[in-house]
């Protein structure tokens, strides 16, 4: 596939992300860029596809992270030998059951750990552009709550975004090596009540809201406290289900 094919803008700009990101992947895979060879610039990707320069940037981030190419200061973006091309390792979790939920738990204490400090650092070094994904990934979140649907893709990437603006790849890079698997999924019941949803849908959207107002406004602290609130109150809501479960098997 060339990759001087234009993308289509009427698409949102999170497909336009994934579109060009496979656009890319195809052309490294098919030897159009071999290792050690130079991308096109971002003002050439830019122009050849038809997207923003965000847009490119997110891209080119994701084939980062999955250690297919590499950035180096003044000279560009390039391809990585293919011994160096191995996607990273992915902790899975098992079908649902008592394990997961609790490994589950284990997953969030630790994603605490390091998120709290990714976002006091994304208050403090994020770029305009950095901030304007961020945004733009917590209001793709709020539409796929809204429209009661998965937002696995929607939560991850806004995670992702924070971690991209500490402008440290090691924070990205952990995230990417746990997989989209660690984002919690709904702690709802299959029977719970409209209203139950409701409630659990309004209190992720204020959550992720106090994270993402707090990076804005260049607050560290803040920005920190409200990432320990989220990712805290995610595993409480995982510790309430591993009770009730627990106590459906007595």
């Amino acid at each position: 596939m060339s990759v001087e094919t234009r993308l289509d803008t009427g698409k949102g700009s999170r497909t336009l992300v994934s579109r060009l990101g496979e656009t890319l992947r195809q052309a490294i895979a098919a030897g159009q860029f071999p290792p050690g060879s130079r991308l096109p610039s971002e003002a050439q990707l830019t122009e050849a596809h038809g997207v923003s320069r965000t847009v490119v940037r997110e891209a080119i981030a994701s084939l980062r992270a999955d250690r297919l190419v590499e950035a180096r200061q003044g000279a560009g973006v390039f391809v990585l030998e293919p011994s160096r091309n191995a996607q990273p390792v992915m902790l899975s979790l098992s079908n649902i059951d008592l394990a997961r939920v609790s490994s589950m738990i284990e997953l969030l204490e630790l994603r605490t750990a390091v998120e709290v400090e990714a976002a006091g650092l994304a208050a403090l070094r994020r770029s305009p552009a950095q901030e304007e994904v961020i945004l733009d990934r917590h209001y793709a979140v709020r539409a796929c709550l809204e429209a009661a649907k998965p937002t696995s893709e929607a939560d991850f990437a806004l995670h992702l975004a924070i971690a991209e603006a500490t402008n440290n790849p090691r924070f990205r890079e952990f995230l990417t090596m746990i997989g989209r698997s660690l984002i919690p999924r709904a702690a709802l019941r299959p029977d719970d009540s409209e209203a139950d949803q409701a409630t659990y849908i309004k209190l992720l959207d204020e959550e992720h809201n106090a994270i993402v107002v707090a990076i804005s406004d260049g607050d560290e602290d803040r920005a920190r406290d409200a990432m320990r609130r989220h990712l805290r109150g995610s595993q409480l809501r995982y510790r309430t289900l591993l009770r009730e479960l627990r106590e459906s098997v007595r």
